[in-house]
């Protein structure tokens, strides 16, 4: 009678063999999404506004139907049939619509379309969309304005491709003295067409005594070009309030002025009464 562990000997092989190739059989059967005809992506071109037409198809080669829900990301499209069941051994081809947004800028946009069966098993099956239109590069620089140790400001992209932004900002004093001096570097910004977004910039050595002017000026690749110039007066606290005391005073005394005219004023007509009636004749 054979051991134990001849037994084992012989069999381990085979349930090698077995646990190795089972998985493959199931996944061999398991259900795929792919973009009709074969082909390795959905490719789509259109203009701003387009509605384009394509198909996918989800092939099921098991022995059991299986039920998968259609979304897309990345790119806006629309199933004819958002949930599709799909019966064993069949495959089932799906329409879909994908619309170009009005506001997507020239050049590629990568996608995907996503199917996911009930037991959580998901696929996917890429779109590559190319959005046609000239390619416009624009920025503008809006409500500059100087609020204490910061200059505040607004970038918006007026044009139809993301804008990688840089600043240089220039303050001027007096007499031509630069106060400030800040040269071109890039800002940690992406702005996608259509969009602002609401910056700052420190000035911490500002003046305490005096009037200046402020430029910034942003420029983008493609030629995006904008700028932007403010005023600024810096006065110290001490001096408004001593300004404000000194303006206070002369107020003060001008009101006593004032009430000392209008009482000498209200005092000789009361006389030149008295005089022009005659009574004391």
């Amino acid at each position: 009678m054979p051991s134990v562990a001849s037994v084992a000997q012989v069999l381990g092989p085979t349930l090698l063999t077995l646990l190795a190739t089972a998985p493959r059989a199931a996944a061999a059967e398991s259900w795929s999404l792919a973009p009709a005809g074969g082909r390795p992506a959905c490719y789509a071109e259109g203009a701003p506004g387009a509605v384009l037409q394509d198909t996918v198809s989800v092939a099921n080669p098991g022995r059991h139907p299986v039920t998968v829900r259609l979304t897309g990301t990345g790119v806006p499209v629309t199933f004819a049939e958002p949930t599709v069941r799909v019966p064993a051994r069949t495959r089932a081809d799906i329409p879909f619509t994908l619309t170009v947004p009005t506001s997507a800028a020239p050049g590629d946009r990568p996608g995907e379309l996503v199917a996911k069966d009930t037991d959580g098993r998901t696929a996917t099956a890429r779109v590559r969309l190319r959005v046609g239109g000239p390619a416009l590069s624009a920025l503008t620089v809006e409500h500059l304005a100087v609020h204490g140790d910061r200059i505040t400001y607004e970038l918006v992209n007026r044009g139809t491709t993301v804008l990688v932004p840089k600043l240089s900002v220039r303050a001027q004093g007096l007499f031509g003295r630069v106060l400030l001096d800040r040269g071109p570097r890039v800002l940690p910004v992406r702005l996608a067409p259509g969009t602002r977004t609401e910056l700052s910039e420190p000035w911490p050595g500002r003046p305490a005594l005096d009037a200046a002017d402020v430029r910034l000026t942003a420029t983008a690749a493609g030629g995006a070009h904008d700028t932007a110039d403010t005023e600024a007066r810096f006065v110290p606290r001490t001096a408004v309030t001593g300004a404000a005391g000194a303006l206070a005073a002369g107020a003060a005394l001008t009101v006593v002025r004032l009430r000392g005219r209008r009482a000498g004023k209200v005092a000789g007509p009361r006389s030149m009464d008295v005089e022009s009636t005659g009574a004391a004749r």
